[in-house]
């Protein structure tokens, strides 16, 4: 199949970015590109530079780079869903609350949350912070307001309650807007979108999905060598399905690589839930598929990932025909130098990002190479063994798949 072709030389590649759950425009992923890459590519010697997109179609860039002796094209696309998440950002703080418990409720009496601690602790932590900073903010504001209605009582009686509520709303308004300190409310955000439809995609979600598939599509058709789908954290999991939209459409050209790359993923988030059954469905065929080739990069120094789960696997939807994803440690610990950790080890939102930054002690896993390289990720991962300390047992409640 294309991708597994060993001797396709990359000249050029189509490159389309998911990022998870985030409300800021894609300008920034431009950026983080452009000095990252200029950072990996001081570090590791090879020249890359990054240019205005051409052509029309949605927001990204074009990328030069002379690697390994011979140049390469690269055209990098970011599949916006930013609005849809900052439209389910816009409540208010009542209603953030509301949404917690809610949320709570839902992984709770599902048993989600008990199978997904037994995967990794971190993200397990991550989800739980919301909640109980939130509570925590709530138990001060009414700590403060009880303060005022127990000096002001005893001068103006009942009326104390008056500038009581107006210390708990005032509070609560400057607790959110720090948020950025914080992330409480961002990251309740990000876990009540997962869940509130218990794993089923909203119809927002679902038409933008198809008409990210419908750009994958138009790529495969190209004259690009490789087309390329990268989904970081929650990104990950709607690749999953762009591309088996993809695949269940159309077949793949036989001189056009197909590949995907999933970073920092937290698949089991949504997986693991009661009406996950479409996405299950969706891992399940992409695993057994012949048309692509799937890497899954993590590392246990990343607390917001479920770090070397075999998304798959853990999900409970493996059969016999299984050849993905090929499941590997980007190793935070070797790969960046003991200075470098020492700045980043209780950066968790950092060290997440961490997949598309430049490591200053790179092994094979190197996000410019891999994006603007020669190779195919088949080729950089074909004699490649998954990492020992990868996780494969079947863990989710919920196992059912639409047919």
């Amino acid at each position: 199949m294309s991708s597994q072709q060993p001797h396709l030389q990359v000249r050029k590649r189509r490159v389309f970015y998911i990022p998870g759950y985030d409300p800021i425009p894609p300008r920034r992923y431009r950026e983080l590109y452009r000095k990252e890459g200029n950072a990996q590519a001081a570090i590791s010697g090879y020249e890359i530079d990054i240019s205005a997109k051409k052509g029309d179609g949605g927001y990204g860039w074009h990328v030069t780079s002379q690697q390994d002796g011979g140049p390469v094209e690269t055209d990098i696309d970011v599949l916006v869903w930013s609005d849809i998440v900052r439209d389910s950002m816009a409540r208010s703080i009542p209603a953030t609350y509301a949404q917690m418990a809610r949320t709570a409720w839902i992984y709770i009496t599902t048993g989600t949350l008990w199978r997904l601690m037994q995967l990794r602790k971190g993200p397990v932590i991550a989800a739980l912070y919301p909640v109980g900073m939130l509570l925590v903010q709530l138990a001060l504001a009414l700590l403060a307001a009880w303060g005022v209605v127990a000096g002001l009582a005893p001068f103006i009686g009942w009326w104390s309650l008056l500038p009581a509520s107006a210390v708990i709303f005032g509070l609560m308004r400057w607790f959110r807007k720090i948020d950025s300190r914080f992330f409480a409310y961002y990251l309740m955000h990000d876990y009540a979108h997962s869940a509130r439809m218990k794993g089923e995609y909203s119809p927002a979600i679902q038409a933008r999905l198809s008409q990210f598939a419908g750009q994958v599509s138009l790529a495969l058709r190209s004259d690009f060598d490789e087309v390329l789908v990268v989904g970081h954290s929650s990104g990950a999991h709607l690749g999953v399905t762009v591309l088996a939209e993809v695949l269940r459409g159309s077949g793949i050209s036989s001189d056009r690589a197909l590949s995907f790359l999933t970073l920092g993923q937290v698949v089991p988030m949504v997986s693991f839930l009661p009406k996950a059954n479409a996405l299950r469905a969706d891992l399940q065929y992409l695993s057994e598929s012949e048309e692509l080739n799937w890497v899954d990069v993590s590392a246990p120094g990343d607390g917001c990932a479920f770090a070397l789960c075999d998304p798959v696997a853990v999900s409970g939807v493996s059969r016999s025909g299984k050849r993905w994803p090929l499941v590997l440690s980007a190793a935070f610990t070797q790969t960046l130098s003991p200075e470098r950790w020492k700045q980043l080890r209780w950066r968790f939102f950092r060290l997440h990002f961490q997949y598309l930054c430049a490591f200053d002690r790179p092994n094979d896993y190197d996000y410019f190479r891999i994006t603007a390289g020669p190779q195919t990720l088949a080729q950089r991962y074909m004699n490649r063994a998954p990492s020992r300390s990868r996780i494969e047992k079947a863990v989710s409640k919920y196992t059912t798949v639409d047919t």
